[in-house]
């Protein structure tokens, strides 16, 4: 199977790149950078790209196993090199669950599928960067 995405140049630092979805979103640089801030940052999105590939397969197994949780949602912390050209050489996902009635054992279970045989986007984040996972239960 192959992902075919176009992605047009809109002038000055903005594109604008298609997504299989049908929604496409603008990627643009900072005004650090000569851009205009209207954008996604490439980097930043591979973050949100690879919370929303785990989260997405986590959302799933807990319909799937009818688990109770009242709220979820990830922090992803990524440490950039210094040298171009920069990529991520350390990364920490958080995975915080909020509820009254955890199962922390199937909520852990929901996330070793995920990070071990699921998520494409975390095997290929494995191939340049440390990766430190951290499942955070908060009781009510």
């Amino acid at each position: 199977m192959t992902n075919h995405i176009s992605t047009k140049w809109l002038g000055n630092m903005a594109f604008e790149s298609t997504n299989p979805s049908g929604l496409n979103l603008l990627i643009d640089a900072g005004p650090e950078n000569g851009g205009e801030g209207k954008g996604y940052r490439p980097k930043a999105l591979m973050l949100s790209a690879l919370a929303g590939c785990s989260g997405l397969d986590i959302a799933s197994m807990i319909k799937k196993m009818k688990l109770e949780v009242d709220e979820f949602h990830m922090e992803t912390i990524a440490n950039l090199t210094d040298e171009d050209p920069k990529f991520y050489d350390k990364v920490t996902l958080e995975y915080h669950f909020h509820g009254s009635n955890l199962s922390e054992h199937k909520l852990q279970r929901a996330i070793d599928l995920s990070i071990e045989k699921y998520c494409g986007v975390m095997e290929m984040f494995r191939k340049f960067a440390e990766l430190e996972i951290k499942p955070i239960f908060h009781h009510k």
